[in-house]
C-alpha cells in the first residue's frame, strides 16, 4: 500500500505496483490528508502554476454529492484489471498551453516529453517545459505543426512511443492517425474509423439518427451548387446556419438570416471550409433563435466501455467560438441530464469510439428540447472544468486507455463535486468586434493558484503572441462549492489578472461575470448579442481618485534618489523650471480615448515627503485631495499605495514607454488596474517634441483602407479604376485562423490597390486607395 502520511513521489509511484500506482496519481501525485487536499505540483523552476483539487470523501465538504448511479448511462464499464505499462516517451505534436498541460501530466506519471516548435517558437514555453524539442520549419502551421512526414520522423529519431495531437492542428486528422499506425506509433486519441465518421457532419447525423439521437432539421446532401442549397434554405426556412462539413471551432460557420443574405455568407462560409479543412462542402441547418450549448463529456477504451463525465455549457460565445464555460450545465432537469448523459453515450458506442471526445448538442431554451450537433473527436479546450468537478486527470485517462488499460472508474464511481468555470484569456479586442491581437506580453501578473483557481497557460512574461496561430493566451478556471461561489471565485481571479502588451478580453470576461443575466445562468449562444450595450457601455471619463493615483504614481516614480536624511519634498532637488518656478509641485497631463486630446490635468504639491495635496482638473470635473498620504508599494515597480478620502487604496499601475528608439514623439501609456477594469492614460510628450516630428503625421483621408492588424490577404475584390459605394466589401483578409471583412467607407473610386492575394500585410499598410466623389455644388 501507498502510505497516506507521507508525500508520494514519482519515484516511489515507480516502485508500488503499477496499477496501484497508477490508480493513485489519476487523482494526487502529493497526498495530503491533514489537509483534505490534492496537489498537483508542476517541476521546480519551469515557472508554471500547480492547482489544488478538492477530494472526494463520505462527508463531501465541497459540494452535495449527486445520486450518481440513477444518472449512469447503460453499459456502465467493469473494474479495471492489471494495468498495462505507460509510454516510456511521447511526442507532443502542438504548442501553447495545451501542450504545456499534456507535459506537466506526463511529467506527474514519470514519462519523458518530446517538443515540436517553429522558428517563431523558438523560446517558446512548451520548449521550455520538454526533455526535449525539435524545430519543424518555418512559422506558418501549414510548413510546420501541420506537417505529418516531419513530426513522425521526429517521433522516429527521439524515441517517442506515441502522440499526443493536443487540439486543433492534427487532432482530427485520421490520415495523420492511419500514418502513425502504419508507422508503429500509438495516436493518443480515437481511430481513424471513427474520425473520419464524426468529421463529416452528414455523414455522422445519419449515424446518430440511426442511433436514436435527435438531429437538427437541415440539409446534409451532396449536391453543393448554390442553387441547391439557396433551394434548400428556404425549404428549411430562414435562419439557416451554413456550416463547414468538416468544421469545427467556429470555422466555416456563417448564419444567414433571408435569402439576400444566403449567397455572401456562402462563399466566406465555404472559403474558410477550404482553407480551414482542406474542404469546401457544408451543410445547411436551421438556425434555433435562443439556443444553449450543451455538450457531455465521454470517455471510451479498447474494450468497448464508454463512460460519461458529465455536461458542460459553453453557451456564452463569439463569432460561434466560446469564451466562458461552466460544468456542470445550469437549470437543467435530472431527467434532462440523464437523457443528455445517454444519448452521448449511444452516440460515442456507434462509431466505436477510444479516448477522451465531447458529444456537443443544441439545446433549445423555448421547447426544452436537444439535438445533436456535432462530436469532436479530441480533448476539448475546456476540459479542465469537467476535471474540477469529477476530479480526474483526463489527460492521464488518456495516456491509460492509449496504453491499452480499461477505463479507470466505471460510470457509477465517477463523481460530480460542486461548480467549475473556465475563462478563455484571449488576445483580442472585445470593443473592436472581438478582432484579435498580436505582440508582446510586456507585463503579466496572474491570480495565484490554489484549491479553487487553476491556470492553464502557454506563455510568459515577454512572450510574443504570433499572427500565425490561435490568439488564445492561458484558461483560466476555478472551482466553488456551488455556482454562486464559483463565479464569486472566478471575479476575484479576473481582478488579480493582468496583462499589458496587447489588446486582451479579461475585462470583458469579468463585465460577462458580473452581468445580472449571467448571474442568473440566463445563458444562451446569443447571450453577448442580446446583452450588447450593457457588456460594452460607453467608454467614461476617469474619475478624479483614479486620475489622482496616476498623478501620484508619475510623480513618485520621477523623483529622484535621495539622502536617507534632509530634502523634507521629494522634488527638491529638481530645476524648479520642470515645475513651472514651484520646486513642490509637479503638473502632469494625462489624455485618455473618452476625450481625445482634451487635457486631464493633475497637479500634485508636496507638503510632507509623504503627504501630498493633488487637484484634478478635467473638461466636467474640477476637486482637490487635501492630506494624501502616498508611497509606491515596497518591493514593487507597479504598486501604489495612498489614502484618498480616508481610505486606502492599492492599485496597480503599469507603464508602458512608447516603441522604438531615437525621437519618438507617441506618448507614454500608463495601463490601470482596478477592481476588475483596466483604465489606459497617456502622457503626451512636450509640444516641442511634438513639433519636431510633425513630418511623421500626416492626416490619412477616408478614402483610405488600412489592415487592421498583420494579416494574410485572402482575396482583392477591386481594382483601380472601380467605383465602389460605402459598404462594399474591398479587401477579405485572415489573421489567426478568423477572416476580416473590409468593406468600403465612403463612395468614390479606387485610385490605388497596394497589395495581393496571398501577401501577408503588416498593421496599418494601406491596402486600398479611394478617391471620393466630390459634390458640385454650383
Amino acid at each position: 500500500m501507498i502510505p497516506t502520511s507521507k508525500k508520494v513521489t514519482a519515484n516511489v509511484l515507480r516502485q508500488t505496483s503499477a496499477s496501484v500506482a497508477r490508480k493513485a496519481a489519476l487523482v494526487t501525485l502529493v497526498t495530503e490528508p491533514a489537509r483534505g487536499t490534492t496537489n498537483v505540483i508542476a517541476r521546480a523552476g519551469s515557472s508554471q502554476h500547480g492547482y489544488l483539487i478538492p477530494r472526494l470523501g463520505q462527508q463531501d465538504k465541497i459540494g452535495t454529492r449527486r445520486g450518481f448511479a440513477s444518472l449512469a448511462p447503460q453499459g456502465s464499464v467493469k473494474k479495471p484489471g492489471p494495468a498495462k505499462p505507460l509510454f516510456n516517451k511521447i511526442l507532443i505534436a502542438n504548442r501553447g498551453e495545451i501542450a504545456c498541460r499534456v507535459i506537466r501530466t506526463a511529467r506527474k506519471l514519470g514519462v519523458k516529453t518530446v517538443a515540436v516548435y517553429s522558428e517563431v517558437d523558438r523560446d517558446a514555453l512548451h520548449v521550455k517545459m520538454a526533455d526535449e524539442a525539435y524545430c519543424i520549419g518555418p512559422a506558418p502551421s501549414s510548413e510546420s505543426y501541420l506537417r505529418m512526414d516531419k513530426i513522425i520522423d521526429v517521433a522516429k529519431r527521439s524515441g517517442a512511443q506515441a502522440i499526443h495531437p493536443g487540439y486543433g492542428f492534427l487532432s482530427e486528422n485520421a490520415i495523420f492517425a492511419q500514418q502513425l499506425a502504419d508507422a508503429g506509433l500509438t495516436f493518443i486519441g480515437p481511430p481513424a474509423s471513427a474520425i473520419i465518421a464524426m468529421a463529416s457532419k452528414s455523414e455522422s447525423k445519419d449515424i446518430m439518427t440511426r442511433a436514436g439521437v435527435p438531429c437538427v432539421p437541415g440539409y446534409h446532401g451532396s449536391d453543393q451548387s448554390p442553387a441547391k442549397l439557396l433551394s434548400e434554405a428556404k425549404s428549411i426556412g430562414f435562419p439557416v446556419l451554413i456550416k463547414a462539413v468538416l468544421g469545427g471551432g467556429g470555422k466555416g460557420m456563417k448564419i444567414a438570416y433571408s435569402a439576400s443574405e444566403f449567397e455572401e455568407a456562402l462563399a466566406s462560409a465555404q472559403r474558410e471550409a477550404a482553407k480551414s479543412f482542406g474542404d469546401s462542402r457544408v451543410l445547411v441547418e436551421k438556425y434555433i433563435e435562443r439556443p444553449r450549448h450543451v455538450e457531455v463529456q465521454v470517455f471510451g477504451d479498447t474494450k468497448g466501455d464508454v463512460v460519461s463525465l458529465w455536461e458542460r455549457d459553453c453557451s456564452v460565445q463569439r463569432r460561434h467560438q466560446k469564451i466562458i464555460e461552466e460544468a456542470p450545465a445550469p437549470g437543467l432537469s435530472e431527467d434532462v441530464r440523464r437523457d443528455l448523459g445517454e444519448k452521448a453515450v449511444a452516440a460515442a458506442k456507434a462509431v466505436g469510439y477510444v479516448g477522451a471526445g465531447t458529444v456537443e448538442f443544441i439545446f433549445d431554451n423555448d421547447t426544452q428540447q436537444f439535438y445533436f450537433m456535432e462530436m469532436n473527436t479530441r480533448l476539448q479546450v475546456e476540459h479542465p472544468v469537467t476535471e474540477m468537478i469529477t476530479q480526474q486527470d483526463l489527460v492521464q485517462w488518456q495516456l491509460e486507455v492509449a496504453s491499452g488499460n480499461p477505463l479507470p472508474l466505471p460510470q457509477h464511481e465517477i463523481p460530480q463535486v460542486g461548480h467549475a468555470f473556465e475563462a478563455r484569456i484571449y488576445a483580442e479586442n472585445p470593443r473592436n468586434n472581438f478582432m484579435p491581437d498580436v505582440g508582446p506580453l510586456l507585463h503579466l501578473t496572474t491570480p495565484a493558484p490554489s484549491e479553487s483557481v487553476r491556470l492553464e497557460d502557454g506563455f510568459e512574461a515577454g512572450s510574443h503572441i504570433e499572427v500565425f496561430y490561435d490568439p488564445l493566451i492561458a484558461k483560466l478556471v476555478v472551482h466553488g462549492r456551488d455556482r454562486t461561489e464559483a463565479l464569486r471565485v472566478l471575479r476575484k481571479a479576473l481582478e488579480e489578472y493582468h496583462v499589458v502588451g496587447l489588446s486582451t478580453n479579461i475585462e470583458f470576461l469579468h463585465t460577462l461575470a458580473s452581468h445580472s443575466a449571467f448571474v442568473r445562468a440566463e445563458v444562451e449562444t446569443g447571450f453577448i448579442k442580446k446583452y450588447h450595450d450593457e457588456l460594452f457601455p460607453p467608454i467614461a471619463e476617469p474619475v478624479p481618485e483614479l486620475l489622482a493615483q496616476a498623478a501620484l504614481f508619475v510623480a513618485l516614480r520621477d523623483q529622484p534618489i535621495l539622502p536617507a536624511e534632509g530634502n523634507a519634498s521629494p522634488w527638491t532637488s529638481l530645476p524648479a523650471r520642470r515645475f513651472g518656478g514651484d520646486l513642490h509641485e509637479r503638473r502632469i497631463i494625462f489624455q485618455h480615448e473618452s476625450l481625445g486630446e482634451a487635457p486631464l490635468e493633475a497637479i500634485v504639491t508636496s507638503i510632507s515627503p509623504s503627504n501630498f495635496k493633488v487637484q484634478i482638473v478635467t473638461p466636467t470635473t474640477n476637486r482637490t485631495f487635501e492630506n494624501v498620504s502616498a508611497r509606491l508599494a515596497l518591493g514593487s515597480s507597479t504598486g501604489l499605495e495612498c489614502t484618498l478620502d480616508n481610505a486606502l487604496r492599492c492599485t496597480t499601475i503599469v507603464p508602458q514607454a512608447p516603441a522604438g528608439a531615437g525621437l519618438n514623439t507617441a506618448a507614454e501609456r500608463l495601463h490601470i488596474f482596478h477592481g476588475g477594469a483596466k483604465t489606459v492614460l497617456s502622457i503626451p510628450p512636450p509640444k516641442w517634441l511634438l513639433s519636431l516630428g510633425n513630418d511623421l503625421a500626416k492626416s490619412v483621408g477616408g478614402g483610405s483602407i488600412r489592415a487592421p492588424m498583420p494579416s494574410v490577404v485572402v482575396e482583392v475584390k477591386v481594382r483601380v479604376g472601380d467605383t465602389v459605394k460605402k459598404g462594399d466589401v474591398v479587401v477579405v483578409l485572415e489573421s489567426m485562423k478568423t477572416e476580416t471583412v473590409l468593406r468600403a467607407a465612403v463612395d468614390g473610386t479606387v485610385e490605388n490597390v497596394g497589395c495581393t492575394a496571398g501577401e501577408m500585410v503588416e498593421e496599418g499598410r494601406e491596402l486600398v486607395g479611394i478617391q471620393t466623389e466630390v459634390v458640385d455644388s454650383c
